[in-house]
Parts: structure tokens; C-alpha cells; sequence
């Protein structure tokens, strides 16, 4: 199958709209080297954002604070929020189109401990299943925004797609426009979804707006 033979760091695929993107990502792995220790951690849930999108950052136009959004896709684009998180998202689309994808949560594959002692002591599903507990799991501050995640030590590694059956979309979580949209997609049955909410299952690729 030709899945099975894409390049690891081919960010072409993300060369697409930010929901088609988002649902690409599922299943691809986060490589972060941090402490003198690489961890590596599965992607399991996201949301879309684009310029077209009214709960977007990029929605107003091209700003300081989300220049990244507007350049290639495969770059980290890193954001400070309610003056305590950090979130982090995965540039998508054509370059000059703000597109962007929330990574919500994570699945530790290896050197979880490592991911735990970061967090203060958390353990298990609660070490990275939200945007701002992976960041603080991962390090992951602004001095990455712009990062290209085809690099150390935060690599992207593209992985075969997903099945559509396993994948599930829903509403976004925590904005107050364009809540209708079904643009956060997950893992179906994964257990480090941040928050489990009535799904529908995609049956063909779409906007699904």
C-alpha cells in the first residue's frame, strides 16, 4: 500500500486543509529530546484551526503573534494562553494561508516516567491527555514556536494513515465561535482523549462544517 511507504518527514501531507490535516495527524509520533532523554508519544487527538474559521487566531489576518500560521506547513506554531499555558499546534495548508492544528493529546509510547517527573508527579492517562499538560509534560514554550519539526529535539514522525473508522469528530473544545463545527477529531476508544463528548463518525472525508 502506498501508506505504508510515505517518508517519515514528508510534511507534504499537511499541505492540505486544516481538517484534513487534523485528521492526518492521528497516529503520527512526537519525538521530543529533552533532559538528555528522547520520549516518543502518539498523537491522539486534534483540532483545526484556519483563517476562514471564526475561533481562529489567524481569523483577523497576518499579526506577530501568529506569523507561523502563515508559513510552512510542518512548523510549530506555540502559544501562551490564560497567562499560565503553553499550547501547540502544527502549521498546515498552503504557505501564506493561516491553517493551523491543536495537538489536544498524547499518548506516551516510551520514557513515560520521564514525561511524569515533568509533571510534577502525575501519573498515567493525566501526564498528557490536554494541550497545556503535554506542553509542560514535553517543555514546550514559545523558544519553539516557529520550529521545524522536521528537527530535533521536537521531531514530527509521519505515520501510516488512519482508517476513517477509527477516527471520530466533534466539536471543539473551550471557544465561544464556530462552536458548531466538527472540526476536533480523535482516536476512537483511545484513552488519552482530553474530553469525551457525543461524536459523529466520519464516513468520507470532508469539511465537515
Amino acid at each position: 500500500m502506498a501508506s505504508d511507504r510515505i517518508k517519515s518527514d514528508d510534511f507534504s501531507v499537511l499541505e492540505t486543509d486544516a481538517s484534513t490535516a487534523a485528521r492526518r495527524l492521528l497516529g503520527c509520533i512526537l519525538e521530543r529530546e529533552i533532559d538528555g532523554q528522547t520520549a516518543q508519544l502518539k498523537i491522539v487527538e486534534t483540532e483545526a484551526y484556519d483563517q476562514t474559521d471564526a475561533a481562529s487566531h489567524s481569523y483577523n489576518g497576518r499579526t506577530q503573534r501568529v506569523e507561523t500560521m502563515f508559513g510552512p506547513a510542518g512548523r510549530a506554531y506555540v502559544y501562551f494562553t490564560y497567562g499560565m499555558h503553553y499550547c501547540c499546534n502544527i502549521v498546515a495548508g498552503d504557505e501564506g494561508f493561516g491553517a493551523g492544528v491543536l495537538i489536544r493529546a498524547v499518548e506516551p509510547l516510551t520514557n513515560a516516567s520521564l514525561l511524569e517527573v515533568r509533571r510534577k508527579g502525575k501519573t498515567g492517562i493525566d501526564v498528557t491527555n490536554g494541550p497545556a499538560k503535554l506542553c509542560q509534560a514535553l517543555g514546550i514554550d514559545l523558544n519553539m514556536n516557529g520550529h521545524d519539526l522536521s528537527k530535533p529535539p521536537l521531531r514530527l514522525i509521519i505515520q501510516p494513515e488512519l482508517p476513517e473508522s477509527d477516527i471520530v469528530a466533534t466539536t471543539r473544545i473551550g471557544i465561544s465561535k464556530a462552536k458548531e463545527v466538527l472540526w476536533r477529531f480523535y482516536i476512537q476508544d483511545n484513552p488519552f482523549v482530553s474530553v469525551k463528548v457525543p461524536a459523529v463518525k466520519l464516513l468520507a472525508k470532508g469539511s465537515n462544517r
